[in-house]
């Protein structure tokens, strides 16, 4: 597969996860706003800080070192039965964490209220047990990926996602008193399902003429199973010394990625009601991030890693190909940092009315409204430094992630500290303040590879991260005037007022829109022909 079927592919399912992400996002955002009506604050605060901690901590350990090794690009005409071998490997692994989270979570953990929050024992062996049965479908989903099935995903994670709401709302509706068994059964659903789908999509998929068009390397049920080769190592030997160095960092990445709920979770910091409320304001603050930045970070490391040759100088490569990479980061960082700082320019005057509106006094009163304008600057953050990584990790060789674990393990103790400290003087702020610093440092490191990567050739990818200045000017023109109008017209004097500042920064927002459209036509290119496929398509 060419460099730029590589491109057209990743693009595509970048397309599809942002599509996905964005359903996945709306019907989260409506569900948590409908159980809030029939829950407390403290089982929201179990269920999204402390047992979703539980699930995210044992599947992200047991496979996330594996997806990043064995998507690499150095697995061209690799044998396939010895990766399968390996990626099954994550269902013991998984098993291992499993008894040891569970234990932990427990005997070592403080246990909520049982009259407020029943069921809690149980409740931590069935999200184990979904966590366990997701683990299952990881040779099929690397599979899909890497072979750039770009539907299957799309549609296994939505029936996942439609199955888990229907038991959440039914079983809130008509059994609220049986308390986490809701969430846990529907956490359960979701694993199966998305299970199921896989295996439904492959045992039709193996040996049909499609997988022949697409030069599929296996052909049987059977060949998904792990399988001992005569006269051939069980496992690819060097890829399983790169998953051992993925691995090492996997673990430091989530300390980071869920810094603050282990800080809630292990500190005490905030009580389960707080935390609930924290967690909300937190999946509001992070929903552009997730559903946008996450799915083009994913799909883009396929399309570097496939493209680019880890580890090896960029003058020892194909020129062609690093002129589309270098394009490509070059695009992408311009897309997202322009996606950033309209959030950050818009964020600080709409998120009272946002959290009013969602949930009520609940959530606008107190520091509700402060924490989601501070996280609105830290998806700025986000966005810069999920691409940078996205490259940086498809071209490190084995001895840089080695190398890179070790700045990773000192951020982790860094940023553990410093949540902690700044918890205690801020609150739930300092959770987002320390996140920004820890963020701040690892976009510097990513920028001073990428800088050092790209040094001896004629591509400068880095200049993405500068904007046009006419862009500039009139998104500090939009926070003035968004501001200017909260103050005057939001949010204690009638719904009409509130509409009025919703139409001021609409006009903002277009005005943003409209210059952006005329002063990065390069990157307007790029959205429309690759981003867009089904806008391609048409212009062919």
């Amino acid at each position: 597969m060419g460099s730029q079927d590589v491109l057209k592919s990743a693009s595509a399912l970048a397309s599809y996860n942002v599509l996905l992400q964005v359903m996945f996002r709306l019907l989260t955002f409506f569900l948590n706003a409908f159980t809030l009506r029939f829950v407390s604050k403290e089982l929201i605060g179990v269920v999204n800080v402390r047992l979703m901690l539980l699930y995210t901590t044992l599947v992200f350990l047991s496979r996330e070192a594996f997806r990043r090794a064995c998507l690499s690009g150095e697995g061209v005409g690799r044998n396939w039965r010895q990766v399968i071998n390996l990626l099954w490997l994550t269902l013991p692994l998984g098993c291992l964490w499993g008894v040891l989270l569970v234990c932990v979570w427990w005997w070592l953990l403080q246990a909520p209220d049982p009259e407020a929050v029943p069921h809690y024992v149980p409740a931590v062996g069935f999200f184990c047990l979904a966590a366990l049965t997701e683990l299952l479908a990881e040779p099929l989903w690397v599979l899909a990926h890497t072979h750039m099935l770009v539907r299957l995903k799309v549609v296994a994670e939505s029936l996942a996602m439609i199955a888990k709401c229907l038991v959440t709302v039914v079983m809130v509706v008509s059994a609220p008193d049986w308390g986490l068994y809701i969430f846990s059964a529907a956490q359960c659903v979701y694993a199966g399902f998305l299970l199921l789908c896989y295996i439904v999509y492959f045992l039709q998929f193996l040996g049909s003429e499609e997988a022949k068009m697409k030069s599929f390397p296996l052909d049987h049920v059977s060949q998904l199973l792990p399988t001992r080769m005569n006269g051939q190592p069980l496992i690819n030997w060097k890829l399983a010394t790169l998953t051992w160095s993925f691995f090492k960092q996997s673990f430091l990445k989530q300390i980071l990625t869920e810094g603050e709920r282990y800080v809630m979770t292990f500190l005490n910091v905030l009580n389960f009601g707080d935390q609930g409320v924290y967690d909300i304001v937190n999946n509001l603050g992070s929903m552009v991030a997730r559903f946008l930045f996450l799915p083009i970070e994913e799909s883009f490391y396929v399309f570097f890693a496939k493209v680019l040759e880890r580890g090896q100088d960029v003058r020892q490569q194909k020129q062609e190909e690093v002129s589309i990479a270098a394009d490509v980061l070059e695009c992408l960082l311009k897309l997202v940092l322009l996606i950033g700082l309209i959030i950050t320019a818009f964020g600080y005057s709409y998120s009272y009315l946002a959290l009013d509106m969602y949930g009520g006094e609940l959530l606008s009163s107190g520091t509700g409204p402060s924490l989601l304008r501070c996280y609105s600057f830290y998806v700025l953050l986000l966005a810069i430094n999920g691409v940078t990584e996205c490259f940086v990790f498809a071209a490190m060789s084995k001895e840089e992630v080695d190398r890179y674990n070790l700045v990773m393990l000192g951020l982790s103790a860094s940023f553990l500290l410093l949540s902690y400290w700044l918890t205690w003087l801020f609150g739930g702020m300092g959770f987002i303040l320390a996140n920004c610093c820890n963020m701040g440092l690892r976009i510097m490191h990513s920028l001073i590879y990428i800088h050092r990567y790209f040094q001896h050739s004629v591509h400068t990818p880095l200049s993405g991260l500068h904007p046009h200045p006419a862009l500039l000017i009139v998104l500090t023109m939009s926070f003035v005037f968004t501001a200017f109008s909260e103050r005057m017209l939001c949010c204690d004097s009638g719904w009409l007022l509130r509409l009025v500042h919703v139409t001021v920064g609409a006009v903002c927002l277009l005005g943003v829109v409209i210059v952006a459209f005329l002063t990065e036509t390069r990157l307007v290119q790029f959205i429309r022909t690759q981003l867009l496929p089904k806008y391609s398509k048409k212009d062919t």
